[in-house]
């Protein structure tokens, strides 16, 4: 699901909350030592997710945030901030000549260059917590 994000709005915040869990705490977020990635450079998304790009040369950034039962990603076009909800149930990460993510049909493909580099203990903290996570709401065991 994508929300437009760039007002704050009780309704939207509740959706994120509903489906993803209340953001952590200030506590929670430095034994974590953080939970948003730095930007990267988005490389290619599923037709569904082309009106969210700019659609001029720009490069267009994106950025990973990380809540209890998910991520958003945050998608910028212009002056407009769209997210991007992925519980973790659905979510498929691949690490290919590109880095995506994957759910509902719908996929973002980061580059794999500097910006990538600097983000990749956030992203094996991404697939860590969302091991956690599944393992611990007992979903692999059927």
């Amino acid at each position: 699901m994508i929300v437009n994000t760039t007002y704050k709005n009780k309704e939207t915040a509740e959706i994120i909350d509903t489906h993803l869990g209340e953001a952590f705490s200030i506590i929670q977020r430095i034994k974590m030592k953080g939970i948003g990635s730095k930007r990267m450079i988005i490389h290619n998304v599923s037709p569904k997710m082309k009106p969210y790009l700019n659609t001029v040369d720009d490069l267009n950034y994106g950025n990973i945030e990380l809540r209890p039962k998910g991520i958003i990603v945050h998608i910028h076009k212009k002056l407009n901030s769209f997210s991007w909800i992925v519980p973790y149930y659905r979510l498929q990460i691949y690490n290919s000549s590109f880095f995506s993510i994957h759910a509902n049909g719908n996929f973002i493909q980061f580059k794999k260059n500097k910006l990538y580099k600097e983000n990749k203990a956030f992203i094996e903290k991404m697939q860590t917590q969302k091991n956690t996570v599944l393992n611990a709401t007992d979903y692999y065991q059927g």
